[in-house]
C-alpha cells in the first residue's frame, strides 16, 4: 500500500491487529508477551506478522532490550485516521444538529394546533385505513 492512511486502515481491519493495539493500550509489554493471548488459534510466525503490519503501518513501534523486544503504542500514526474521520463527524454532528431543529419545530407545530384540528386528522387516517 502507497498511502499511510490505506496502511492504517489496512492494519486496523483485522481483529487480532486490533486486540494486540488494545493490550498496548495499558502499557508496553514485551512480544511474548503479546504473544501469548493468541497461542492457542496461531502460531508465532504468525503474530509476528501482525506485529509488523502494526509497525509498518506507524501504530507500534518495537525496541530492543538484551533478548526482549518491547512494543508500544505510537499514537502519532493514529493522527492521519483520526483526521480523516474528523471531516466526517463535523457533517454528522451538523446533520444531527439540523435533523433536531426540524424535530423540535414539529412538535412545537403539533402542540400550536387546535385539538379539533388534531381529531379531524386522526378520523381522516381512520377512514382511510378502512
Amino acid at each position: 500500500m502507497s498511502d499511510r492512511l490505506s496502511q492504517t486502515f489496512a492494519a486496523l481491519a483485522d481483529p487480532t491487529r486490533r486486540a494486540i493495539l488494545v493490550r498496548l493500550s495499558q502499557g508496553e509489554t514485551n512480544v511474548s508477551v503479546l504473544a501469548e493471548p493468541f497461542l492457542e488459534d496461531m502460531s508465532r510466525p504468525a503474530i509476528t506478522k501482525h506485529l509488523k503490519v502494526l509497525e509498518e503501518a506507524g501504530l507500534i513501534s518495537k525496541g530492543r532490550d538484551g533478548v526482549l523486544r518491547p512494543c508500544r503504542l505510537n499514537g502519532e500514526g493514529f493522527r492521519p485516521a483520526s483526521d480523516w474521520m474528523d471531516q466526517y463527524r463535523v457533517f454528522w454532528e451538523e446533520s444531527f444538529d439540523r435533523l433536531d431543529d426540524l424535530l423540535k419545530t414539529m412538535v412545537a407545530d403539533e402542540k400550536v394546533k387546535p385539538t379539533s384540528q388534531k381529531k379531524g386528522k386522526a378520523r381522516e387516517r381512520k377512514k382511510t385505513s378502512e
